[in-house]
């Protein structure tokens, strides 16, 4: 197999890309964009570190960040699994993105920018939900931000093709896999059906 392995044959390959793919790109919160993301309720956080890159699913009942200024977002960190490894990562190498989804919308954006870490009690209690306030919240300044290409949400069908969860192994089932039996399947997804949306703020 013959690799791509310098970026002159990259561009080779590939070519120039058309201007409405370069001029899309903006260094703040346009009056679209800034639509888009609040009705946004679930994004991917795509973070870097030591150990290599993360990506971690964010997700809430109304918007998933807040804009503090046009150049600045503001995203909780709610109850997880406590691996904090996204939060691991900004706190040792800052870049992030934000990937941006609505359900039925082929459209979709994402912000690059660089990211801090804060447990600042006023800004936690920004976001409170029934009485809990996240644990901390990332504060992202932005550096750029643009709509991604619709062709792969349009050839995946990802919001057409309707539930296809059937027949698809449990958390358990994958956690017995990987423990190598030493955690009982079975016994967590019991305990994970009973606890799954308790305090889940």
């Amino acid at each position: 197999m013959d690799w791509i392995s310098d970026l002159d044959s990259l561009h080779s390959h590939y070519g120039v890309p058309k201007p409405p793919a370069l001029r899309k790109v903006a260094g703040r919160m346009t009056p679209s964009y800034r639509a888009f993301i609040m009705a946004s309720r679930f994004c991917i956080l795509s973070t870097v570190g030591d150990e290599g890159v993360d990506g971690s699913p964010r997700g809430d009942a109304g918007p998933v960040v807040a804009e503090l200024d046009e150049q600045t977002l503001a995203l909780p960190d709610w109850r997880g699994n406590d691996r904090i490894d996204s939060l691991r990562n900004i706190v040792r190498d800052g870049r992030v993105a934000l990937y941006f989804m609505i359900p039925g919308s082929t459209t979709s954006v994402r912000v690059n920018g660089r990211a801090r870490l804060t447990a600042d009690l006023a800004l936690r209690q920004r976001f409170e939900r029934d009485g809990q306030n996240p644990r901390t919240v990332i504060v992202i300044a932005i550096d750029e931000i643009y709509s991604q290409c619709a062709r792969a949400l349009q050839r995946s069908e990802l919001w057409a093709a309707g539930d296809c969860s059937d027949g698809l192994p449990s958390v358990g089932q994958m956690l017995q896999d990987a423990s190598e039996g030493t955690i009982d399947g079975a016994d967590y997804d019991r305990e994970r059906a009973t606890r799954a949306h308790l305090n889940w703020w």
